[in-house]
């Protein structure tokens, strides 16, 4: 007998995702961890893998749909042809002592039922409230925005799962929330059974899943007005930021307004004209109309940098220290290199050169590869030099980090740097490549700047801006002048654990490791 597959957390409090691409078909054979579908949320891709191995036999959505979390995303026949088991133990993620929190999830007093803060990323064990959206007593849509928490990597709207009145919230602005605890009470219309899909939809009839005709039967006009915000998957909001688009302007041509891509494609072209605004959106636009002023939250890889950077330079005493480099030499064996690497997959831009030779020389100084305790009563020195980089991405600042590189080659690091880059930017950045780091480059160059005055990535101890290269006219050993390629490096340190001294005398070494790039093999092991 088959079973269905249920969708398990995907992280980041999300609780829908976007279809992107079905990697099997029905009657497809699958292995256990095979990937099966990927899916788009508004932070990442995401491939999710079978759980066993079996056939294919039903997949229920199409792509493009909308996939919800805790239900059904594929039936599959197990090879060994065992019969249906509870979906919810074959498909969510193995915690061996979660199922009592299931039960929370369902457990009642009386006529209300808890809301249970669920997975909102890896490692992610605890959150704070940033704001209530709701009070006690206020009636709530399903899929209404509740709370809007936030942990260490992003600010998450948490969503209530059926319309109902909050009864009692359990944690005030401000408190620590913690995974798998009650959240809030809630009052569901038609009783507490109607909660249930707060869990594992284990009940739900593959057979009756929804259509794509049936979608269409069921859409509503767009809508003229919407009050609160709008309803849209994370893939949706997504396309709105990229586009520049209000996505609260946008009319909803989906089931309860919800707004779908094709909406914002054709508010985009013109074809459809701004949703009609609420009252509230109404005082707010004739109070804002002189000036034409736009204002919007911060919030998601934004408010995360917003609140990493405060901590930083609110706790870190920082000190800047800056010095020309000339990358001439290590230009030319770039370009002497790069083709002939490029014939073998392997793209080298300086980066991978700029990466190493701080490796080298953080050997010499491993005070710089340290970082020290909240209250700095101790200072940490690592054996691995894992050097982040920052990359630019149309979700915000990230920065993945090049693990070990002190065990890696030039070319080791290049292929990490490209690997680390197009997932960066492609959005399917591993959490693991974002921990870890112990000191970090922000290459400002590529965009055009010389000079700047970078915040440490804290915990670390230690932050590099790398400036454009400018040819510049310099006097050579003769006297004379030539055109050199120079680059002005800017360092932010941490003056607790490191002085002027040490970091001068650190970017020195480094400096003559880039300007004799040959100095460096004698130095690698």
């Amino acid at each position: 007998m088959s079973k269905d597959f249920i969708l398990p957390d995907i992280g980041e409090g999300i609780v829908e995702c976007e279809i992107v691409e079905w990697l099997v078909a029905e009657g497809d054979e699958v292995k256990e961890d095979q990937p099966v579908v990927e899916v788009m949320t508004d932070k990442a891709m995401v491939e999710i893998p079978a759980k066993d191995d079996g056939i294919v036999e039903k997949l229920y959505y199409q792509k493009g749909d909308i996939a919800k979390v805790h239900e059904p995303l594929f039936a599959i026949k197990p090879a060994d042809g065992s019969s249906d088991e509870a979906p919810a133990k074959e498909s969510e993620p193995s915690k061996k002592e979660e199922p009592k929190t299931e039960e929370k999830q369902t457990s009642s007093n009386g006529d209300t039922t808890d809301f249970i803060l669920p997975d909102i990323g890896e490692g992610i064990v605890e959150c704070e409230i940033v704001e209530w959206l709701v009070s006690e007593g206020d009636e709530v849509k399903e899929d209404q925005p509740v709370v809007e928490v936030m942990t260490d990597k992003a600010t998450v709207e948490i969503p209530a799962k059926d319309d109902g009145t909050v009864v009692k919230l359990y944690h005030k602005k401000g408190d620590i929330a913690e995974v798998h605890k009650p959240l809030f009470a809630l009052k569901p219309v038609g009783g507490v059974q109607s909660l249930g899909s707060n869990a594992p939809q284990s009940h739900v009839d593959p057979d009756a899943k929804t259509s794509p005709s049936d979608s269409k039967a069921e859409a509503e006009p767009p809508a003229k007005a919407r009050q609160g915000k709008a309803i849209a998957s994370p893939a949706v909001r997504r396309l709105a930021r990229e586009s520049d688009i209000n996505i609260a302007e946008v009319p909803g041509s989906g089931k309860k307004g919800r707004v779908l891509k094709k909406d914002i494609e054709a508010f985009k072209s013109g074809e459809q004209k701004s949703a009609a605004p609420s009252d509230s959106q109404q005082s707010q636009k004739a109070a804002a109309t002189s000036g034409g002023t736009r204002t919007e939250a911060i919030r998601g890889v934004k408010a995360a940098m917003a609140k990493q950077m405060m901590k930083s330079v609110s706790t870190i005493p920082h000190f800047t220290y800056a010095d020309e480099f000339d990358v001439t030499d290590l230009i030319a064996l770039r370009e002497k290199l790069k083709e002939q690497y490029k014939e073998k997959g392997i793209r080298l831009t300086v980066m991978p050169f700029f990466i190493k030779a701080l490796s080298l020389a953080l050997k010499e100084f491993p005070v710089m590869n340290a970082q020290v305790n909240e209250d700095c009563t101790e200072i940490t020195y690592f054996d691995d030099h894992n050097i982040g980089m920052a990359v630019d991405t149309k979700i915000g600042l990230l920065v993945p980090n090049v693990k070990q590189v002190q065990n890696k080659s030039i070319i080791d690091v290049a292929n990490e740097v490209t690997r680390l880059t197009q997932a960066s930017r492609e959005g399917k950045l591993p959490q693991a490549d974002m921990k870890g780091g112990t000191i970090s480059i922000s290459n400002i160059g590529v965009i055009g700047g010389t000079v700047a005055t970078p915040i440490i990535n804290k915990p670390e101890a230690a932050i590099v801006a790398l400036g454009k290269v400018q040819e510049l006219p310099r006097f050579d050993a003769n006297g004379n002048v030539v055109a050199r390629k120079i680059m002005t490096v800017s360092w932010s340190g941490d003056h607790r654990i490191i002085d002027g001294g040490t970091i001068a005398r650190f970017n020195k070494l480094w400096q003559e490791y880039l300007e004799d790039p040959t100095s460096m093999l004698v130095n690698m092991v």
